[in-house]
């Protein structure tokens, strides 16, 4: 197995890398197509290593690798049983990979032909269509809560960072779920007690503690979490969504100030318009406003 692959190695050295260099010293352009090449073998090596490592591949491959080495070793160190025997493994080791990796397989091939493709090589979502869904995400399980009278306190982390929130809570860095979001906040379990923080399409940590408005004007009859919602956004420009465990009803606090008992419909407003339409929606705007600007300046100088 030593010698085809020492052999497949010269037929790679003879074909691709002098190929190239020949190819090069006619046309200094074709630099730019190795370039080329060699980054989208990395970029899919890069995504193989990173497929592999979020399945049970990862451990095999280690363990290919380390048969690898030791083949090659044998060879050189002349033992030729060991040699022998490590040959046949490798060999047959390759119908056995197909066979044990059949799931992993089918599941890299399928996301190949369906709208998972993008996702399958790393190229994300737009940002303000992931933001869009974890708002919608948010809301039904702020209405599940709110359903069965669970207290619940979410805050959506927006330009100003609130790190120092987010340490003095347990650690969590999953993708938004309603379904989560409602577990975290079942009473009498760890986590319930205290504010879920969202952070960057993420939901960063739980039971976080945050600080309380202390403003003598503030309702005597609002609750812990709301003053704790109104706190957080004083200080910073996060959003807080607050479920009261008495009443049920849902209420956003931003900019200090507390919009309550608020519906489904025009939570979903709210959020969009400060989380997404706001932040990401005057981007666009004034690029758009700059192009047609260009396009005045160019019809005014041809006039």
């Amino acid at each position: 197995m030593i010698d085809g692959f020492g052999i497949s190695m010269q037929k790679f050295y003879d074909d691709i890398i002098v190929g190239y260099l020949n190819a090069f010293s006619q046309n200094p352009m074709n630099l730019l197509i190795l370039a080329i090449d060699v980054i989208i073998v990395m970029f899919l090596a890069a995504t193989i290593i990173k497929f592999a490592k979020n399945s049970r591949a990862w451990q095999l491959l280690k363990g290919i690798f380390f048969l690898v080495i030791a083949n090659v070793l044998s060879y050189i160190l002349q033992l030729r049983i060991l040699n022998f025997l490590l040959s046949i493994v490798m060999t047959w080791g390759v119908f056995a990979l197909i066979v044990i990796f059949q799931p992993e397989l089918r599941r890299a091939l399928e996301q190949l032909g369906t709208n998972k493709f993008t996702k399958f090589f790393g190229i994300d979502k737009d940002i303000q269509t992931r933001t869009k869904e974890d708002i919608y995400k948010i809301v039904i399980a702020a209405l599940e809560l709110a359903k069965t009278k669970t207290g619940a306190l979410i805050v959506i982390e927006r330009d100003i960072k609130i790190n120092d929130i987010i340490s003095t809570g347990i650690e969590i860095n999953s993708e938004v779920s309603p379904q989560l979001l409602v577990n975290i906040f079942v009473p009498n379990t760890p986590l319930h007690d205290g504010a879920v923080v969202i952070s960057n399409n993420k939901i960063t940590a739980a039971a976080c503690m945050l600080p309380l408005a202390s403003d003598t004007d503030i309702a005597k009859e609002l609750g812990t979490r709301h003053r704790a919602a109104i706190g957080i956004s004083k200080e910073s420009d996060a959003i807080a969504v607050v479920v009261s465990e008495e009443t049920g009803k849902v209420s956003i606090a931003k900019d200090g100030t507390l919009i309550a008992d608020v519906k489904e419909e025009t939570l979903k407003k709210i959020l969009i318009k400060n989380i997404v339409t706001n932040r990401y929606g005057d981007e666009r705007i004034t690029k758009l406003e700059r192009l047609r600007n260009m396009k005045f300046g160019f019809k005014k100088k041809g006039q």
